[in-house]
């Protein structure tokens, strides 16, 4: 078929086939009997052919296609940037942010909330830090100008809740201690050297 024929809109050279159906009925005993005719034929199983099919292979075949979340959830890209999470020293188990307040800063949706104070050795350290996920867009701003890779986006995505006070807290984000040896690190400033484990053995930190 030509490039012309396509481009021709005349419903009159067109070869249609009309089909012969039966008429529709308007009574409501006409309605009911043509259910009646239609489950006696066994049409409604017709349709429903593919659906049967696949429902007695993921039953008895073991062939089942879909994802029992939350229990299995499906993989997602390493560069994901969900929920936040802040890290850990490996040494010691502090956590790594220093309070300088550059994620407070460079935030362009205004969610993030940060306090320092210094405790009894003037260390600086973070009193309360905060980030309201119901403001978020996930930039990923925040991760990318911290100086000690302290604050990254991990890949957990379920950021329902019934709270307000969910979304989130500096103890929800922190990696628990009993996690510290599965915590993934980054390439950068502030991540863990190839050696580390030599430095850490050799010179211990008292904090």
């Amino acid at each position: 078929m030509s490039l012309d024929n396509f481009k021709d809109r005349n419903a009159g050279v067109q070869n249609y086939r009309l089909l012969e159906l039966e008429p529709t009925p308007t009574t409501g005993w006409g309605k009911f009997k043509q259910v009646l005719i239609r489950s006696v034929k066994l049409e409604l199983l017709v349709g429903l052919k593919v659906t049967i099919r696949e429902m007695f292979k993921a039953l008895f075949g073991g062939q089942m296609h879909t994802t029992k979340y939350p229990f299995e959830k499906l993989p997602i890209s390493p560069r994901y940037r969900a929920i936040h999470e802040m890290k850990r020293l490996l040494e010691s188990g502090h956590y790594r942010c220093i309070g300088c307040g550059l994620c407070e800063k460079i935030c362009i949706a205004n969610c993030i909330r940060i306090d320092t104070r210094y405790d009894e050795n003037q260390r600086k350290e973070v009193s309360d830090y905060t980030i309201n996920l119901g403001r978020c867009i996930f930039c990923g701003y925040c991760a990318e100008v911290c100086p000690e890779l302290a604050i990254v986006h991990s890949g957990r995505y379920e950021t329902a809740s019934e709270q307000r006070a969910s979304f989130t807290d500096f103890a929800d984000m922190l990696t628990p201690l009993d996690e510290l040896k599965k915590q993934k690190e980054f390439p950068g400033f502030g991540a863990v050297s190839p050696n580390a484990d030599e430095n850490i053995k050799k010179t211990p930190l008292a904090y």
